[in-house]
């Protein structure tokens, strides 16, 4: 089959390009899936520059193009060493070829990428990622555990299906940890990612009031996604422009970007606000002045793996038609360098999507 392997940590150069790469074998309790597409995600480069060593403490897209000089034993997002090789991609849809399918075979499908253990599914410990620790979606075919497997019915297509799974369970699982509510404003960095994006339709469906940071230039696309406001990530004084938005403060944040900016976003958090974050694109390590948050009774809050049910929340969402697709571009399988240069550049808006049925 076609597939792109990663061999080894490093910058885009390791990626390889196979047409004859061999077909998976579905296990037992295993199905088989033809991928139709499969999405980008940060945890993809990530895990490719060995981004999440804590011998790194640069943002992410730094080391995107060499890969970042870090000891492989800790470079996997749960701090251990990954298998090599690897194919990569968490975010498919696709159709079910084959396996102990039953009634599935030649069924529609997307795959919750949170691979977990049967004896204990509700133990975060033990949950592992498609496209990390087991062979994911950039490839023609891959198999998957029948309990990760979700029939959907959708009119949307392959390619607009396959810019949900990540992003937005993700986006549910920050939203639980700071427990939104209807009525709260929450006030969404890198809003214009395929996260950010998720959030603000998400925080829309909760009846909560979404603001978004995002560069000037993608404001109006940040807007049309449900924003009541965005702030250019530029701002000089994020404090100030937030006031200006008509909000002294919010009962959220969600946070995927960290970096030098961060002390800035604490202060703009009610009394009892809560911050939950997913991510730290331009960097890892933050100052925090431990007075602003316990004297304003603030609640931080990371947000990985996710519930169970969460998938299966977001696949009841699609099929009710309560979110619509943030598909920035598409690419083929044998351009996939071209598709991870254009995702880490971040001058799109959502998400950029492999298509497996496009040719060059």
């Amino acid at each position: 089959m076609r597939a792109v392997v990663t061999p080894r940590h490093g910058g885009l150069d390791v990626l390889e390009y196979h047409h004859d790469w061999p077909d998976p074998v579905p296990g037992p309790g295993e199905l088989l899936v033809r991928v139709g597409a499969c999405g980008l995600n940060n945890t993809d480069v990530n895990t490719r520059t060995g981004w999440y060593s804590k011998g790194v403490d640069s943002a992410t897209g730094a080391g995107a193009a060499d890969g970042f000089a870090s000891g492989d034993d800790d470079a996997g997002w749960g701090g251990a060493p990954l298998q090599f090789p690897r194919i990569q991609g968490a975010d498919v849809c696709g159709v079910i070829a084959g396996g102990d399918a039953g009634g599935l075979f030649g069924r529609r499908v997307l795959i919750d990428p949170w691979l977990r253990d049967p004896a204990a599914p509700d133990d975060l410990a033990r949950a592992t990622y498609f496209g990390s620790e087991r062979d994911g979606g950039y490839a023609e075919y891959v198999a998957v555990p029948a309990a990760n497997v979700h029939p959907i019915a959708s009119p949307m297509s392959d390619v607009e299906l396959a810019t949900f799974p990540t992003s937005y369970v993700t986006a549910l699982n920050m939203l639980r940890r700071a427990d939104l509510r209807a009525g709260e404003t929450i006030l969404v960095t890198g809003a214009s990612g395929g996260v950010g994006g998720a959030l603000i339709q998400l925080a829309r469906e909760r009846g909560a009031i979404p603001y978004g940071i995002a560069s000037a230039g993608k404001a109006d696309a940040v807007r049309a996604c449900g924003a009541e406001h965005v702030i250019p990530r530029d701002a000089p004084d994020l404090a100030a422009a937030l006031q200006a938005a008509g909000v002294g403060a919010v009962d959220v944040i969600a946070d995927v970007v960290g970096g030098a900016r961060f002390p800035e976003l604490l202060p703009l958090l009610r009394r009892g606000g809560r911050l939950t974050s997913a991510g730290a694109i331009a960097g890892p390590i933050v100052p925090l002045d431990l007075r602003t948050m316990y004297l304003h009774d603030l609640t931080l809050v990371g947000a990985t793996v996710p519930p169970v049910t969460a998938f299966a929340q977001l696949v009841d969402l699609l099929e009710r038609g309560r979110l619509r697709p943030l598909l920035a571009a598409s690419f083929p399988l044998e351009r996939f360098r071209d598709a991870q240069a254009a995702f880490v550049a971040k001058e799109h808006v959502g998400n950029i999507v492999i298509d497996l049925a496009a040719t060059v």
